[in-house]
């Protein structure tokens, strides 16, 4: 009998490295590079973008494992790939404490310990290091892992109730969003008072809704259906909010009208553009943005065509490049702050780290590819986690599983945005 073959959509994988290109340039700040990324154009940013794919690759990865209930392979999976941003979340923070104490004592770049969380380093240097373990002290630039490695420890419960009953995961994750901007819901940090910047409470929402697109997905349909009036209803609001974000009239008297809204006790995420509590209009704008984009046609072809490549190269090892990037842009904070210079340097520092990503992402892709067949291929259960649109559905003769890319969000979330060929699984 023949088969049907998914053919992996290349969007995932694009829009992934997108984020990753865009959260790498962002985390370099002062720099005219800066002011073309996403955030420039509407209220959320490449972030927002980034668990959202994470929660999509996350229902395609290990829905199929969990559609007739819970087991011990989908938890050890799911569990073993929080472990793991752990374990590269604690890396990360080390080569951010490593750059910057290397700045401070070698380059007179003492300032750089007063920023980014790092003062109680030299303060309160116990205190620091129970904090850097139990994830309750965070760096600046280095916190959105635990948020995602917190989340995949809830996904087995969030794919299980989207299978089943997707209306009222919807109603509790909507729920919980509201009740932690209500009641200021969040995770403890020490020894800083306060709680995470990426408020799990609050973030679970926009991943919530990309497991739910996933699940559609994966089932060849689209979680909200194309209609004339949504579309319009969509571009309108992207198109106000770029002109807003960019016009000092705009920025200057509708501020003074969310402010005025809440002098009347109208809760503060509903009309301020918080990014810990995920304040609706950053919400709202990344929903918009997210329904325009999956739109037929037009933006699979993009994120299919040859020149798009690199970024899809970039999508498929995203906790990989998401790790460098965020080494690589510390680095460049260090070097800006001890040596400042014009745009020859941040140039050098924004493309050559970029050129550096692509490059690394290129070498372990070919790597990975000519390691034995018994190291990389992907237990037949879970080599079937491509998208599977309809339109793109084959008859061909059976054939043996294919390494495949268990599309893990964050390996960057594979945050963070993406999809493409070829795939590989990474390793345990």
């Amino acid at each position: 009998m023949p088969n049907t073959k998914s053919v992996r959509d290349p969007r995932l994988d694009f829009f992934r490295g997108i984020a990753l290109a865009m959260i790498y340039v962002n985390h370099i700040p002062h720099q005219i590079y800066e002011n073309f990324t996403s955030r420039n154009f509407g209220h959320s940013d490449a972030a927002e973008g980034f668990v959202f794919m994470s929660g999509l690759a996350a229902a395609l990865a290990y829905g199929p494992k969990l559609a007739e209930g819970f087991n011990i392979g989908a938890f050890r999976k799911i569990w073993g790939r929080s472990w793991l941003l752990y374990m590269t979340h604690l890396l990360i923070t080390m080569w951010a404490i490593a750059i910057f104490a290397t700045a401070a004592l070698q380059f007179g770049g003492e300032d750089l310990l007063k920023t980014n969380a790092f003062s109680p380093l030299a303060e309160q240097p116990l205190a620091f290091l129970i904090g850097i373990a139990t994830l309750t002290h965070q760096l600046g630039y280095v916190n959105i892992l635990p948020m995602y490695a917190v989340m995949l420890l809830a996904t087995p419960f969030l794919i299980r109730l989207g299978l089943r009953k997707p209306l009222a995961l919807l109603s509790v994750s909507v729920g919980i969003w509201a009740c932690a901007g209500l009641f200021r819901m969040n995770l403890p940090n020490y020894p800083f008072k306060g709680g995470w910047f990426f408020n799990p409470f609050a973030w679970q929402l926009v991943f919530t809704i990309g497991i739910m697109t996933g699940l559609a997905m994966k089932r060849g349909e689209r979680l909200v259906p194309v209609r004339r009036a949504l579309v319009i209803l969509a571009s309108v609001w992207l198109v106000f909010a770029a002109i807003w974000v960019n016009n000092s009239w705009m920025l200057k008297n509708l501020g003074q009208a969310m402010w005025q809204l809440r002098q009347w006790d109208v809760p503060f995420f509903l009309v301020t553009f918080d990014k810990t509590y995920l304040s609706l209009p950053r919400l709202a704008h990344l929903l918009a943005l997210a329904y325009i984009l999956s739109m037929p046609v037009l933006v699979p072809r993009i994120a299919a065509a040859r020149l798009t490549a690199p970024l899809r190269l970039m999508g498929r090892h995203g906790l990989q490049v998401f790790a460098l990037g965020t080494v690589l842009a510390i680095l460049s904070q260090a070097i800006k702050s001890v040596h400042p210079a014009g745009l020859w340097q941040d140039t050098v520092l924004v493309i050559g780290g970029l050129f550096a990503l692509y490059a690394f992402a290129w070498a372990r892709d070919r790597i990975t590819q000519r390691q034995p067949e018994s190291i990389v291929a992907a237990p037949p259960q879970m080599a079937d986690t491509a998208i599977t649109p309809p339109a793109l559905q084959t008859r061909t003769p059976p054939t043996p599983p294919a390494p495949r890319d268990e599309h893990s969000p964050i390996g960057l979330p594979r945050i963070g945005v993406s999809g493409v060929m070829p795939t590989v699984v990474p390793r345990k």
